[in-house]
């Protein structure tokens, strides 16, 4: 009997230690399994983070260039308006020329009609009356309108040759420093020492000795 009890007790104290062995190291094994779970959750964390960062980063570099477009675009549209209103003053000028273009050409047309009225009218009644008289007195009869009308060209634009020619002449001639009148002609400026300017040193002759003190005349 005491054998019996004897081996029961040391069954039950062997089976004792094996039930606090088993749980310290399922105690180890969740901890392992925790530590390993947060590892893998840290890792995702640490993945997010990293392309949260990264979008961020994208973020401020999409606002940046957003903020210079709009920059560039208001002064798109600052030119645009000033081109506008360039473009508004051509316009404006090109009517303001259309319009006198079209004055002229009607003055043009009414001065042809009144000349071609006048020639044909009045001017050829009164020229042929001068004529006959002229040629009742023995003289000449008077040159032509045409003729007329072609000597007066051709002074006119002689003229307008020797004012060119002038002006040629008068700017191929001046010297530097040499200003132009009114005339066209160079204007002459005043030559030698100003007035009021006197020399300090006066001037003897070459080989003349100047006489001593109190020396008598010859």
């Amino acid at each position: 009997m005491a054998t019996t009890a004897a081996g029961s007790s040391a069954q039950a104290s062997s089976s004792s230690t094996a039930i606090l062995a088993t749980g310290d190291w399922t105690k180890n094994l969740v901890h392992l399994a925790k530590t390993a779970e947060l590892k893998k959750h840290a890792l995702t964390l640490q993945l997010h983070t990293a392309h949260i960062l990264s979008a961020h980063a994208a973020l401020e570099q999409k606002n940046k260039a957003i903020q210079d477009l709009k920059e560039q675009k208001n002064k798109l549209e600052s030119e645009r308006s000033r081109l506008l209103n360039c473009l508004r003053e051509v316009n404006e000028d090109r009517d303001k020329a259309d319009l006198a273009e079209a004055t002229l050409d009607k003055e043009v047309k009414d001065l042809h009609t009144k000349i071609r009225s006048i020639t044909n009218g009045d001017y050829a009644t009164a020229k042929q009356d001068v004529d006959r008289l002229r040629q009742e007195l023995g003289q000449d009869p008077l040159p032509s309108l045409q003729t007329t009308l072609e000597e007066k060209s051709a002074e006119y634009l002689k003229a307008l040759r020797l004012q060119a020619d002038a002006v040629t002449a008068a700017a191929g001639t001046k010297r530097p420093g040499e200003d132009l009148g009114a005339d066209g002609q160079p204007v002459k400026r005043p030559r030698g020492r100003p007035k009021g300017s006197k020399n300090s040193k006066t001037k003897t002759k070459p080989g003349a000795t100047p006489a001593p003190n109190g020396a008598p005349g010859s």
